[in-house]
């Protein structure tokens, strides 16, 4: 993930925002184990989908209708390709050294041979893209989630999760660029690029009948998949038994 560095500001905002709100009563009905600081939450969630109504959707539907698809497709292989160095040392702290060592040839292959990641002709290679962070690899030393979390502009999290955006940051190459104008112009591409993407994911979230719980359970199932994979074959009336009491953690 591009832009770590609003988020590593908007931890330190979080924090606060803790630590004045409180956890004030959630009716019965609404509680999850797993969201303890649910009224926060959800005033946060108000105003992430606030912005990406009045705000990210429109720019999302711009970029989407003047720049074309193949032009799209080059620039989200070039963020990808920016942001895997997060996922090479993500390997090392899993030992996963063959990933490790595919993920290595991965970059170099696309950074060499596809023009600084426009292209990617490493999947062609037998290198596909891997999904990799500080958030999954605490998950897998066996550190629990903390509570879920939204975070001001970016969204569903968790403690873990955020507290994983701070390494994040300095395996990120944009961290090291100096100039003040291409760091953030370049984030700010990334943003846009991103939410464009997010477009057909948000337009789902709006349309449920309680979009901040939607949005919880997917963010939650998703990362639970990424740390621990496809779940066991238990019944569906134990796996929903594991899913209220939060012990998908």
């Amino acid at each position: 993930m591009a832009n770590n560095g609003k988020k590593l500001a908007l931890i330190a905002l979080t924090a606060l925002s803790l630590s004045l709100i409180g956890c004030a009563a959630v009716p019965r009905a609404e509680r999850d184990p797993r969201d303890p600081w649910q009224r926060m939450n959800r005033v946060t969630f108000r105003f992430d989908m606030d912005f990406y109504n009045h705000i990210g959707t429109p720019v999302a539907r711009t970029y989407v209708r003047v720049v074309p698809d193949p032009i799209r497709l080059g620039i989200s292989n070039f963020f990808s390709n920016l942001e895997y160095p997060t996922v090479i040392v993500n390997d090392l702290l899993q030992w996963k050294l063959k990933d490790f060592a595919r993920d290595t040839g991965r970059l170099v292959v696309n950074t060499t041979l596809g023009f600084g990641g426009l292209f990617d002709p490493a999947v062609y290679l037998g290198m596909p893209r891997e999904e990799r962070d500080f958030g999954q690899t605490f998950g897998k030393w066996g550190i629990g989630t903390g509570p879920y979390l939204v975070l001001p502009f970016f969204g569903p999290s968790d403690v873990r999760d955020t507290v994983g955006l701070v390494p994040e940051e300095y395996t990120t190459p944009m961290h090291y660029v100096q100039n003040t104008w291409a760091d953030w112009g370049t984030r700010g591409v990334g943003v846009i690029n991103t939410d464009a993407q997010l477009q057909p994911t948000i337009g789902l979230i709006r349309k449920s009948i309680d979009p901040y719980a939607f949005a919880r359970h997917a963010y939650l199932a998703q990362r639970r998949f990424m740390v621990k994979g496809p779940p066991a074959a238990n019944s569906a009336e134990q796996q929903l038994k594991e899913f209220q009491s939060g012990g998908g953690n």
